[in-house]
């Protein structure tokens, strides 16, 4: 039950993909408390799994870091956009692939103590290329496809060469599945 209630909200800022609202909340035991929160779209992971158990990642420069990661093909949801549509639009746009099966492995908040963004995590097996290849947008240009068997990935998330969030997530529900463990 939620007993916290909005009081005053302040928009700060409103840019192409997030927005920074400060919110006032009148809390169930009284007082009054002020929060920061990131309004965010919300956006689609998906995570490309080749028959022989080669995931498909994505290396990209991260400007917040500063450098370059691996993680999964992810984007951003458009307006009135679903999430399964966002994540087949992305696995074709970043990795020149298309998948004949998609399946749902989970939802999760990515920053819950300022951020409202979900993240909707899909599987996409029976990969076949695209005829035209990878269509990256403009500041995706340095972006490249990385093919790692599962294995190898399980070894880099656990020495913290891979500490992108979805991407671990993504990794250890396919480890899972592919161990039998899944409710499915």
């Amino acid at each position: 039950m939620n007993n916290y209630k909005p009081i005053r909200l302040n928009k700060i800022y409103q840019g192409k993909i997030v927005e920074l609202v400060v919110q006032e909340y009148e809390e169930p035991m009284g007082g009054v408390h002020t929060k920061e929160i990131v309004k965010h779209p919300g956006g689609s992971v998906i995570v490309p799994l080749l028959d022989d158990d080669t995931i498909i990642l994505v290396k990209q420069y991260r400007y917040p870091l500063e450098k370059f990661i691996l993680e999964f093909p992810a984007g951003k949801l458009e307006l009135n956009e679903e999430p399964i549509a966002c994540a087949r639009r992305e696995l074709m746009e970043e990795t020149g692939y298309y998948a004949e099966s998609i399946k749902k492995l989970s939802t999760i908040y990515t920053t819950p103590g300022f951020c409202n963004e979900i993240l909707h995590i899909y599987l996409a097996t029976i990969l076949k290329k695209t005829l035209n290849g990878q269509q990256l947008e403009r500041d995706e240009h340095s972006l490249s496809v990385v093919q790692l068997p599962l294995r190898k990935a399980i070894q880099m998330v656990e020495e913290g060469e891979i500490m992108d969030g979805k991407t671990i997530i993504g990794i250890l529900l396919v480890e899972r599945l592919k161990q039998g463990c899944n409710k499915s």
